[in-house]
């Protein structure tokens, strides 16, 4: 079976229907393993970060393995099916942009109170005291780093590496979403979470920025702006990946983000990213996010369909056309 068909089926049913809530989904499934690990490794040490870490995507990979080892003596159907769903339930275009539009459209309805209730729901500060410009900003900001999280770092990962490939992004990165945290907690637990993170973004994080930058132009945004801004403002966030696509997304949109933000009650001085513009962050502003949104996810859905079949790839990925 080659994979570049069941991607391109999980890919649609993700545009079309999301990520339901009442649905199954494996990655609330990593949440629960999380949860559960944590509770049973849990030491204010790297090391027993490092076991936990371990234990959590030995626990996750061990399944979708033993997956890919058993689907070819499956009938056709059975593998096409069982590949097209966790392609599907790896990816995130759709939801990120219903996600964001909640907040959006809270916004444009009056209900401040709304836009920071949904808008905690996709961020890591607190939303309590955010002023309209200052959801928006925020909201702009997570649409560019989840670019890279949700949409084009799995499909990177699962082109290199297949379904397990897939399978070992979405888990690092939910354990960072959940314990990567610099707090008194997590700040050494959680290291290797954060770090590993780290390296497995990097190169994603870089690919994503350079087709906001691609794409700026054709969509009537600021393409030079775009490039301008990554380059000088692409290293500024702490984190060695997200400031690129935020720098690339701040430069085609025209507009400033950054700034400080409270993280557990603390406040942090993030740094800057962008020009101020001459208006401030608005609903067209967002709007055009998304439809860098849609533009970046459907390039890198045809980059990987095409490498996937170019390649005559399995669930394996492109590491697996070596095992012939």
């Amino acid at each position: 079976m080659n994979l570049a068909w069941p991607f391109l089926a999980g890919y649609a049913l993700d545009l079309v229907v999301g990520d339901p809530p009442a649905w199954p989904h494996p990655v609330r499934l990593i949440g629960r393993l999380i949860g559960a690990a944590e509770s049973r490794f849990y030491q204010p040490t790297v090391a027993a970060g490092l076991s936990f870490w371990l234990a959590v995507q030995a626990g996750a990979l061990a399944p979708v393995v033993l997956l890919c080892l058993v689907l070819p003596g499956l009938p056709d159907a059975v593998q096409f099916l069982a590949a097209a769903y966790l392609c599907y339930a790896g990816l995130a275009t759709r939801s990120l942009h219903l996600e964001s539009l909640r907040v959006e459209e809270a916004l444009a309805a009056g209900d401040l109170d709304a836009a920071r209730f949904w808008l905690s729901r996709i961020v890591g500060r607190e939303t309590a005291h955010l002023s309209p410009a200052e959801v928006r900003r925020a909201v702009l900001e997570t649409v560019a780093e989840n670019l890279s999280d949700g949409i084009v770092a799995p499909m990177f990962y699962l082109l290199l590496l297949g379904l397990p490939g897939l399978a070992l992004y979405k888990t690092a990165n939910t354990l960072d979403s959940m314990v990567g945290y610099k707090n008194t907690r997590y700040l050494k637990f959680g290291r290797v979470a954060a770090r590993a993170d780290d390296v497995l973004n990097f190169l994603p994080a870089r690919l994503t920025a350079g087709l906001v930058v691609l794409w700026a132009g054709p969509l009537g945004l600021d393409g030079p702006g775009a490039r301008r801004i990554l380059a000088r403002d692409g290293h500024k966030a702490s984190s060695p990946n997200a400031g690129r696509p935020e720098a690339a997304l701040a430069g085609a949109l025209g507009v400033q983000l950054g700034g400080p933000a409270v993280y557990f009650g603390e406040q942090v001085d993030k740094p800057s990213i962008g020009d101020a513009g001459p208006r401030p962050v608005d609903a067209g502003h967002y709007r055009q996010a998304v439809r860098l949104l849609y533009a970046v996810s459907l390039s890198m859905a045809g980059l990987t369909a095409l490498g996937l079949g170019l390649a005559g790839a399995g669930v394996w990925g492109l590491l697996g056309c070596g095992w012939r």
